[in-house]
């Protein structure tokens, strides 16, 4: 396989098209190497219109779906950011290539241990790995002026809004298969956040997250 053949077709043939137009979110996926991220066994798949097998049962993401939440949340060099769901590790190092600090944090001690380890081989110092529950922040090092939830939730807890600075925005893919929303959530003060559905998409839910009640009375 050329593999650069392939990282230039990704581009061009699905993230493109899915209305990825920053030019410094494209460079960023030309200059990460995704295949560094993904399980040796599905290798030859990385640059694919698909979502990756991970460990535990989880999944990387569509590479389409990685390059429209990163160009979405608009991270300035100045930023800290919180990732809910470090997989693989393969979004916290982007992350980390435009904001000053991200902390990603992952329920499943596998996933930790090899988003740790491909960040380190990748040689993002920026970044750094937590194994813990996400659905309830980090409150010891909150507020954020970014978090983004690396997988789908029926909702998005008011744990993890809460620790949103003023003005700061979080990024989720909120709702039930067969209809899921990348919703923006910006904090406008201390007691209200604004929301915007941005695009719909699916994706695997996160774990630790509670499933929305079915039936209200």
């Amino acid at each position: 396989m050329n593999i650069e053949q392939a990282r230039f077709n990704m581009i061009e043939q699905q993230i493109r098209p899915w209305e990825v137009l920053d030019p410094g979110v494209l460079s960023l996926l030309a200059i990460v190497k995704r295949e560094d991220f993904v399980p040796a066994a599905f290798r030859s798949m990385a640059f694919m219109d698909t979502e990756l097998p991970l460990p535990d049962g989880q999944c990387m993401l569509a590479p389409r779906v990685e390059a429209r939440l990163l160009q979405e949340l608009q991270l300035q060099r100045h930023e800290s950011v919180l990732e809910v769901g470090a997989g693989s590790g393969f979004m916290a190092a982007l992350l980390a290539h435009r904001s000053r600090q991200v902390i990603t944090l992952e329920i499943s001690e596998t996933l930790a241990r090899m988003a740790k380890d491909n960040l380190r081989g990748a040689a993002v110092m920026n970044a750094s790995v937590r194994c813990v529950d996400g659905s309830k922040g980090l409150s010891g090092e909150a507020p954020f002026d970014a978090i983004v939830l690396s997988g789908s939730v029926a909702a998005v807890p008011q744990v993890l809004l809460d620790q949103l600075k003023i003005g700061g925005r979080l990024l989720a893919i909120v709702g039930d298969e067969p209809v899921m929303r990348a919703r923006l959530y910006t904090r406008a003060d201390t007691a209200s956040w604004s929301q915007a559905d941005l695009f719909d998409t699916v994706a695997p839910r996160l774990l630790g997250f509670p499933e929305a009640d079915r039936f209200s009375f």
